[in-house]
């Protein structure tokens, strides 16, 4: 069994991502099986991976890719299970993505399409496809504008639904580019590695990129990884004591707040009390009884006395 595993993302992105032909010919059949749509050209805009993972919460190790017609695709394999909210994440890449374009001097309608595509090994949309596209839909599914003029779409293939144990023979490509990702860390001890890997163009042409994978390089890769995670939880846990350093500055504030209420409150009545008291004493100098006063304040004697204290 290989060290080479293409669910780690760094590796992927090698593997689809390398400034190589061979790289470009298995990134073009990937978009071409999962966007069900033929590839025949796409040139990835950020193929290099960053170098310094301390400086950056979430190192672009997602493909960026650009089609003939200027379609562009956010490709990534989501693997790490980080605190951040999956679909408000990918949410987030797509708006960052359609928002990227450069508009100033053109027509809206100059917009071209963005597509956000994520592998992930998790359950998260509720329903048993393994691939969905989401795009802008009212309440009763009715698509806000044509779906030839849908230009923002957002794929999500979930790898945990394939049926590991469906027979090969039935499987669709995508289904069986899917196992391949699962597995390939197995390579021809798997019989079904095996068998794909002899019968399908597509994946002899995989395997031969993750084969280039080197034992070095893969121990560099995870080394990487390893930093990225790192990483990611520090900045995570920064994330996490600044929300909390700022929970405790508002609970001070609203103490803050709350006590000069209380003060407020406690002039009012101060100075309620020295109007009634200018009020009792006025009265008492025009010749008034101390219970002629008190039933006219509804107070007792005793409470009008200590009032005149």
């Amino acid at each position: 069994m290989r060290s080479a595993n293409l669910l780690n993302d760094f590796a992927f992105k090698y593997v689809f991502g390398e400034d190589c032909k061979e790289a470009n010919d298995a990134l073009k059949s990937l978009l071409t099986v999962f966007l069900e749509r033929k590839v025949n050209h796409g040139v990835v805009k950020n193929s290099e991976i960053v170098k310094d993972l301390s400086k950056m919460k979430s190192p672009r190790l997602d493909l960026l890719v650009e089609f003939d017609d200027q379609t562009t695709v956010d490709l990534e394999m989501q693997l790490r299970q980080t605190k951040d909210n999956l679909p408000i994440r990918f949410s987030y890449y797509l708006a960052r993505l359609h928002g990227s374009q450069e508009l100033e001097g053109k027509y809206y309608g100059e917009l071209k399409e963005t597509i956000v595509l994520v592998f992930f090994n998790v359950n998260l949309i509720d329903n048993n496809r393994m691939c969905n596209t989401f795009t802008l839909r009212n309440e009763d599914g009715l698509s806000f504008v044509e779906e030839s003029q849908d230009r923002m779409k957002l794929r999500t293939v979930e790898m945990a639904k394939l049926d590991v144990n469906k027979p090969l023979e039935v499987m669709n490509e995508q289904e069986k580019m899917i196992y391949y990702f699962l597995n390939c860390h197995k390579g021809m001890e798997d019989s079904r590695i095996k068998m794909m890997i002899e019968s399908d163009e597509v994946m002899q042409m995989l395997e031969k990129r993750v084969e280039t994978i080197s034992d070095d390089r893969w121990k560099k890769i995870i080394e990487d990884f390893q930093k990225l995670h790192e990483n990611e939880e520090r900045m995570e846990l920064q994330l996490e004591l600044e929300e909390a350093h700022k929970q405790v500055e508002e609970a001070h504030k609203q103490v803050e707040d709350a006590n000069r209420q209380v003060e407020d409150a406690n002039k009012q009545v101060e100075q309620k009390n020295q109007e009634i008291k200018q009020m009792i004493q006025l009265m008492l100098t025009n010749g008034m009884s101390l219970e002629f006063i008190s039933k006219s304040l509804s107070k007792s004697e005793d409470e009008i006395r200590d009032l005149l204290r």
